[in-house]
Formats: structure tokens, sequence, C-alpha cells
């Protein structure tokens, strides 16, 4: 029987038990997401895993294909549209600044801004599928500009070392009215937390535990 290589992405814990950002399979033809699954079961045991294939999320009984790239999501912690929006993956500290103009608009009567920052502990890693989740996070920073009408929005979530009271993600929009931009400042940093493929490690006294979550 023929057969084809995959490359699987693991990230978070599923990176700590392998010991590699990521592996190679070797499948036969016609293999499927859950084919992947049984060779990696012994990485992957006792985690509500989600999957994408091509940065898309994609079912257990989705094909394979030579060449395609297969990410193990664990659980995360957390259209066209006439406005501007914009949304990274950084390794360095958040402009609060910078974020806010690039939402600046004349149409606008309201600017509202969000950051989430560190607290409780002595700091926090992120860790990020950084190609996926600013494809996710532009997805649902323009799902809310149509949705509430927005002038411009912008999302930007940290990945690395973030010390106490420092952002680790940051959200700023801009709309006629305030109604429609704290509306769509929530809904941006509620989907962000819940759909994107970014997990931390809290780190006290040298020790460090991830975040638990769930499924995106």
């Amino acid at each position: 029987m023929a057969r084809m290589e995959v490359t699987v992405r693991l990230f978070a814990m599923l990176r700590e038990r392998a010991g590699a950002s990521e592996v190679t399979l070797e499948l036969p033809d016609g293999a499927r997401v859950s084919d992947a699954l049984a060779e990696l079961r012994d990485i992957a045991e006792g985690l509500p895993l989600v999957m994408a294939v091509n940065r898309e999320y994609a079912a257990e009984d989705q094909v394979l294909d030579p060449g395609d790239e297969l990410a193990l999501i664990p659980p995360v912690s957390g259209g066209a549209t006439a406005g501007v929006l914009h949304a990274r993956v950084v390794a360095e500290p958040l402009s609060l600044d910078s974020l806010v103009a690039r939402v600046r608009d004349p149409r606008a009567g309201a600017v509202v801004v969000f950051q989430g920052v560190t607290r409780e502990v002595e700091r926090l890693e992120y860790e990020a599928y950084v190609e996926m989740a600013e494809e996710r996070i532009g997805a649902i920073v323009a799902d809310a500009l149509e949705r509430h009408g927005l002038c411009a929005a912008a999302c930007e979530h940290r990945v690395g070392e973030v010390p106490l009271s420092e952002p680790s993600v940051a959200v700023a929009v801009s709309a006629p009215h305030r109604e429609e931009a704290f509306a769509g400042a929530r809904e941006i940093i509620d989907r962000v937390k819940a759909e994107a493929p970014i997990w931390k490690k809290e780190i006290e006294g040298g020790e460090g535990r991830w975040a638990g979550g769930r499924r995106p």
C-alpha cells in the first residue's frame, strides 16, 4: 500500500510530552485524522483535543493528503467588511497607544479599549499556534466589525513571558456610538479567549503549571 508523510504540530503540554514542537508521521494513503491520533495516542492521552488541518478546524474523519499539516490543539486558555481590522500575535510588549491609533476614525464617536494583564502570579508564559491564531483572531475581529457596525477594530496577543501587571492581550474598537463599541470589544475578547489556539503557563517560584481551558 502506498504511504504518505504528514507533519503534526504540537503545542503547550503536548509539545512538552513529546519533547518536540512537531513530528512527521508516515501513514497509508487515504488515512484520516483519527489514524494520526491513533499513532500519537501516548502523547495525546487524557486531553480533550481539537484538530486543525492546514489551519482549519477539522473532524476526526477528515481524509489527509500528502504534505498536510495537522495540528493537535489542547484546550485553549480562552467575510469582507467595510471597517478596518488588525490582528497580530507578537513577542514584544503590547503598545496601547499604537493599537488605539489603528482604530481612529472620523466617523467614530466612541473608542473602547480592553487590556488583559497578568495577575496573582510572578509571570505567565504564552505559547501559540501563531499562523492559525492570527487567522482566527482576524476572523473574530471581522465578525465583530460587521455584527456591531464598528468603524475599526484591532486585537493583539502577546506570546512568550509576560511579567506581573503587564498586558498579554489588548483590544481596541471604534464605533459611532458607545453601545456598539462596548459590545464589539466584549465579543472580540470573549471569542479570542475561547477560540484562538493560545495557551498559558502560570509561573510562580520557578514552578510552572498550564492553565486549564476548554475545547475551542
